[in-house]
């Protein structure tokens, strides 16, 4: 494979450190006492879940999520930081990369009438699939340091 200025499998480390800083920014921007102490992001899902056009998010946010919103809170705010991190250190990166692209196929599920998020999911999905085939944890990674994978 022929690339300018950095090797194959460093460009692969850029998309994924790339994607981990997205995850991070993600985390960064939420209002995490919003969503802890009044529940707005869940809130704010369920409204989007009650009025989706497939029965079947509806029926799935009603089980898994409403009887739960604040541990479910918890779980979206720092899931999103736990890939942010394992993904710009390189820790656990399969796990780390399967995991965002299942967060993002959900998201992109649940928001299918928001344009805007669409572009994003989709490509956070797109860019966690290449990363993941492209085994993107060989170069500038923990895993690779301590010899996992």
């Amino acid at each position: 494979m022929q690339t300018i200025w950095l090797s194959g499998a460093e460009w692969l480390a850029v998309l994924r450190i790339g994607l981990g800083l997205w995850w991070l920014e993600s985390w960064r921007h939420k209002d995490r006492k919003a969503w802890f102490e009044r529940g707005t992001g869940i809130a704010w899902a369920a409204d989007v879940a009650g009025k989706h056009r497939w029965p079947f998010v509806t029926r799935g946010f009603r089980a898994v999520v409403e009887p739960r919103p604040k541990a479910m809170a918890y779980i979206v705010v720092y899931a999103e930081l736990a890939l942010g991190l394992g993904l710009v250190l390189g820790l656990l990166t399969p796990v780390a990369l399967i995991g965002g692209l299942l967060l993002n196929l959900l998201y992109l599920v649940l928001m299918i009438h928001d344009w805007a998020e669409q572009g994003q999911n989709s490509m956070m999905a797109l860019i966690s699939l290449v990363a993941l085939l492209g085994m993107s944890w060989q170069t500038w990674s923990l895993d690779s340091a301590i010899g996992l994978f």
